[in-house]
């Protein structure tokens, strides 16, 4: 079964300004979060699908294996390299069946992970919410995490309240990476998201999942796509750009100006380059415009 995005994580040294970048923005961000091993974050929801903003918040809890060692230290590596997208996550519905999936594939990196963390709801009461990850490995890409995840209390992590973003946007489109050589990752890429029929053209290679795309361009046509350059990671394939859904340009141009937000128009998008958005390129488009 294809599994469709999830969620991305963007790892950064200063997670206060990186909220605060997110709500200039224009969008609703939610309240500071813990998780166990000592990583922070912040999430940016939309319709099943969230941009989680991370940092090691208590770098002392980074002990032991599992999610601490492949999640937390992880992007504490990631960040030591430079804010930006770190991991990019599909969803599950059926964890230990990924699991068995990534292990056939020869792309298994982990076993069900599960844990557990505090959130606070939009009426400011607190409840559990649960998730479990698989990791996956792509041998080309170590500086880039690949999970699947399933939520085990969804009902109390997907509220609207938190959906309704003042720039408009309202989902996902995809998620892109760039490599040198793009075709090197179709098998991963096939063996990751499920989906068995890749597209591929003279821009590189694209699984349209149940829920966005994931691509990989090389830099060039990412730079000609987007009208900004990648920062390279120097190994395999980087997470580089987001893809988000708004219905109207101008209008989510005018927010971004009101935030003091620089952005760039490019083919009928309008894009937040990385040196604005702490290492990430947001992408912004209006379905079927482009």
């Amino acid at each position: 079964m294809a599994r469709g995005l999830d969620h991305i994580v963007h790892a950064v040294r200063d997670l206060d300004a990186a909220a605060d970048f997110y709500r200039r923005a224009g969008f609703k961000v939610g309240a500071r979060n813990r998780h166990p091993w000592g990583t922070h974050n912040h999430v940016v929801q939309f319709s099943n699908f969230f941009i989680e903003v991370l940092t090691v918040g208590e770098p002392e809890k980074l002990v032991g294996e599992g999610l601490p060692q492949i999640f937390g230290a992880a992007n504490r590596d990631a960040i030591a390299r430079g804010d930006g997208f770190s991991m990019l996550i599909l969803e599950s519905t059926d964890i230990e069946g990924d699991v068995a999936d990534f292990k056939t594939s020869g792309i298994g990196a982990s076993s069900a992970l599960p844990f557990s963390r505090e959130a606070v709801l939009p009426d400011g009461s607190t409840t559990t919410v649960g998730f479990s990850l698989a990791f996956a490995r792509d041998a080309l890409s170590p500086h880039t995490g690949f999970a699947a995840c399933q939520q085990h209390n969804p009902a109390a992590f997907w509220k609207p309240d938190y959906q309704q973003h003042a720039n408009g946007a309202s989902g996902v489109l995809g998620a892109v990476l760039v490599a040198d050589n793009p075709t090197d990752h179709h098998i991963f890429l096939n063996a990751y998201t499920g989906v068995r029929d890749l597209h591929s053209s003279s821009i590189g290679v694209t699984a349209a999942t149940p829920r966005g795309d994931v691509e990989i361009m090389e830099a060039v046509s990412f730079r000609d796509q987007f009208g900004t350059v990648p920062r390279l990671d120097g190994e395999g394939a980087s997470l580089k750009g987001l893809r988000l859904a708004v219905p109207d340009i101008d209008a989510l141009e005018r927010v971004l100006r009101a935030g003091g937000v620089a952005s760039n128009r490019q083919t009928g998008r309008l894009v937040v380059p990385r040196e604005t958005a702490f290492g990430a390129t947001l992408i912004f488009e209006t379905p079927g415009k482009i």
